[in-house]
């Protein structure tokens, strides 16, 4: 009898799968530059942006939005290289930003003194060119010369440069890469690794590099050699490397496909594969290997469970050794957010039902690890990066909360003391404000926690117009967080803001996410549509009074909840998102993220993607809640056809959809302040507009 089941299920497959797909009407809007999709955005921004405009609450947002991502208050976050601390800073005076570094005795001071390493207003004004900053690499150990990252109006894509930074200047015929996706590692001052685009075949399907080569200085990128190569099925190849005091680890990695990859490791002059589980997470600092585990694993005579984070020396490995250690062993509601190795030992970052708890782990004085909590704030989400684990224990801890500004110290392992750096100012008015965590029961029994910040005085009559935020994708967890945007332009308000922790996340480990991963996709939907029926229920709100907001994945999540019950929701903002999952892998990265989502192409994969794919399941004569989508002409990840041609269907069936576009900003919300207070205004203007009539 299952046999016959089986059977008559991939009959109906394949028969789904058979018929042609209708002519898609809208897929000249694909067409990211091209004269008639960019005629039909400003056709759409001259609709929208005079309606949200001429709101009477639009204005006053919005200066409220730039005043706050332009406030001189906001916390510088620094990068330790040598004895200095850089930061990345933009305001009013700077809107494409400067890099910048300081002293720790300055960097103590409310205001110190910055010393300007270079500046983007100038560079962009001086070459014709509207750069972002992505960010430069430095080599250790004096990090004078850099690789620095630039890219044009925000995307992913970005042009790399060699800088000076004790000269701060380019370097005349230093290293130079074209605009690409891809990264780069120094190997030393003269030589370093580049995954590019190097020309016809030399991309994965995902857009991203096959090849890595290693190029010396002087040398013409086209006579460079590859030293390692991927598949065009691959995801990408990506190279590393670990400079430590007197000798370095060069590594390459082979991304398959989501959360799936292999690692190989230079041992003379090949590089090594390591022997480890492909849906492993697995880093290197100072010869010891860290693995984390994203299925049970039993490397020796140990079975180590889904979630455990391993270390071994890498050295031994190399030899043959399995004898891990377990460092982190997850519990029932209790998993790893992030580890930080120090000088002598290793921070852990724990989510405890969603909260989170520090540990430090080093060796004990008889030879094995020894554990210590730290006594760290309760109720707020913790952050830590070491400062400079090569030299020292010493690391930074930020720490915040919905309605607790951000606070930054400077800590140090082995000790409770530490040093409050920097805060950010109350940019909201919290008084009065109450949170609480709740639980919702998905339609399969399980039970799916949910953050809520609300008025103590609020009523639960039904009628507190209230915004649930979820993302619930490849193992990204959703934490509070102190939000001027949240806080200024709803919750001071009398908002009610939501945060959902859906299974596809990573909130209690990788199973969290596994459990909603191809065909359990319709899981994180279930489980937001179970949040948004527990929010009724409670009479915290109601469905005319009830929104829900995503971005990218978080996209996907709205359009498709939103069709799938839309007699929950009275409004619904979706935000880079992705939306037509027949064509998804053949935009931009999109296949990069068939190991999350499936293959479309393949009758089995399309039977469950096509059952919540939004631009497929838009029906004709269905009434919708009202929905704004954006997106960004310069998004180079996903490709902003997905919100057009979302919107324009919407709009063919007479359902209400506000659309806009912006220039810049790549997969963000802008890359200047403004541009982000613009977009920010946009959104909260539009859900006051329909939820707090």
């Amino acid at each position: 009898m299952k046999r016959l089941l089986a059977a008559l299920a991939m009959t109906t497959a394949s028969i789904v799968n058979a018929q042609p797909a209708p002519d898609d009407p809208y897929l000249w809007l694909e067409d990211v530059s091209g004269d008639k999709a960019m005629a039909w955005v400003k056709e759409q921004n001259a609709k929208s942006q005079p309606l949200i405009e001429s709101d009477p609450g639009f204005k006053p947002l919005l200066a409220a939005y730039t005043a706050i991502t332009t406030s001189r208050d906001r916390i510088p976050g620094v990068t330790k290289m040598g004895g200095l601390y850089y930061n990345f800073w933009q305001d009013a005076k700077n809107p494409r930003g400067l890099w910048r570094r300081t002293t720790l005795e300055e960097y103590r001071k409310a205001e110190p003194k910055w010393e300007t390493v270079l500046d983007l207003d100038r560079l962009s004004a001086a070459e014709g060119e509207k750069w972002a900053w992505k960010g430069g690499q430095c080599l250790y150990p004096a990090y004078e010369r850099c690789l620095v990252s630039l890219s044009r109006g925000g995307g992913d894509a970005v042009e790399i440069r060699e800088f000076d930074a004790a000269k701060k200047a380019f370097v005349d015929g230093g290293f130079r890469l074209p605009e690409s996706k891809g990264g780069v590692a120094w190997i030393d001052e003269n030589t370093i690794y580049a995954a590019q685009d190097f020309g016809a075949g030399t991309l994965t399907r995902s857009g991203y590099p096959r090849q890595v080569k290693r190029l010396a200085r002087g040398q013409a990128l086209a006579a460079a050699p590859v030293v390692f190569e991927v598949s065009a099925e691959d995801m990408g190849a990506w190279p590393s490397v670990e400079h430590e005091k007197g000798y370095r680890i060069e590594s390459m990695t082979r991304a398959i496909s989501t959360r799936v990859s292999e690692s190989f490791v230079r041992v003379g002059d090949v590089f090594t594969k390591l022997d480890l589980p492909p849906s492993a997470a697995v880093s290197i600092a100072a010869r010891k290997l860290y693995v984390r585990v994203r299925e049970d694993y039993a490397p020796a005579k140990i079975v180590f469970k889904s979630g455990t984070l391993l270390t071994i020396d890498l050295e031994a490995f190399l030899g043959g050794d399995r004898e891990f250690e377990a460092l982190f062993t997850p519990g029932p509601r209790a998993s790893l957010a992030s580890y930080a190795p120090l000088k002598s030992m290793v921070l852990l970052n724990v989510l405890d039902n969603v909260k989170s708890r520090l540990y430090e782990v080093r060796r004990g004085d008889h030879g094995k690890w020894v554990s210590r909590e730290v006594d760290a704030p309760k109720f707020a989400t913790i952050a830590v990066a070491s400062l400079e684990r090569r030299e020292s224990d010493d690391y930074q801890m930020s720490v915040t909360g919905f309605t607790t500004p951000t606070t930054l110290y400077f800590a140090r392992g082995g000790t409770d003391a530490r040093e409050k750096m920097k805060a950010t100012p109350a940019f909201f008015d919290a008084k009065g404000l109450a949170i609480s965590q709740h639980e919702a029961t998905s339609k399969d029994g399980t039970k799916i926690p949910y953050f809520q910040v609300m008025r103590e005085t609020a009523k639960l009559d039904g009628s507190n117009a209230t915004i649930l935020y979820g993302y619930g994708g490849f193992e990204v967890s959703q934490v509070p967080n102190y939000s001027a945007f949240i806080g200024k332009g709803w919750l001071e308000k009398g908002g009610v803001w939501v945060l959902a922790n859906l299974r596809g996340g990573g909130e209690f480990g990788p199973q969290w996410n596994l459990t909603a991963r191809r065909e359990g996709r319709q899981k994180t939907h279930d489980d937001f549509a179970a949040v948004a029926e527990d929010l009724i229920r409670r009479k915290v709100t109601s469905p005319a009074k009830l929104g829900i907001y995503g971005g990218s994945q978080g996209g996907l999540l709205v359009g498709a909840t939103l069709l799938q019950r839309p007699e929950l929701f009275g409004a619904a903002v979706a935000t880079v998102p992705l939306m037509d999952m027949k064509r998804y892998h053949k935009l931009l990265a999109g296949a990069s993220w068939m190991g999350e989502y499936g293959d479309p192409d393949k009758a089995g994969d399309w039977a469950f993607i096509s059952k919540y794919s939004p631009y497929q399941n838009v029906k004709k004569d269905a009434k919708y809640p009202q929905m704004l989508i954006t997106t960004s002409t310069r998004d180079d990840r996903v490709h902003p056809g997905h919100a057009r041609k979302m919107a324009a269907l919407m709009q063919s069936t007479g359902n209400p959809v506000t659309y806009f576009e912006y220039t810049e900003g790549g997969h963000g919300s802008g890359t200047t302040p403004q541009q982000s207070a613009y977009t920010f205004a946009f959104i909260y203007t539009y859900f006051a507009r329909t939820l707090m009539k």
